[in-house]
């Protein structure tokens, strides 16, 4: 059985804030950590029925970057959960939260840049 390993890297300052995130996969085909200002881990303890979750953002994440990401991330969730349940009509409802959450927040910019 071949094993893949993931590594995570979080560079906090005084406050325990994060100021750098890196990652890396055994598998990848990068030659270095990659740089991230933000991540979401899901984990699903089947026991408890419950999802463990670590969400992090580095000082440096803007706020229209944090809208991209869960827009993005979103989008991934629904055809995610499509490919492991078939639910189109759920993947639907999904994708259009998404698409109004991404257009509420680029409106709510313009508003506030006028």
């Amino acid at each position: 059985m071949h094993q893949s390993t993931i590594t995570i890297g979080v560079q906090l300052d005084e406050q325990k804030v994060p100021q750098n995130i890196e990652w890396s996969a055994s598998d990848s085909t990068a030659d270095m950590a990659q740089q991230a200002r933000a991540m979401m881990l899901a984990f699903w303890d089947a026991a408890d029925k419950s999802a463990l979750r670590i969400d992090l953002w580095t000082k440096d994440m803007m706020v229209d970057e944090m809208a991209d990401f869960y827009y993005q991330t979103l989008m991934g969730m629904a055809d995610t959960y499509g490919r492991a349940t078939q639910q189109t009509e759920m993947v639907e409802d999904m994708k259009k939260f998404a698409k109004d959450f991404i257009k509420k927040f680029r409106d709510s910019q313009i508003k506030a840049n006028q």
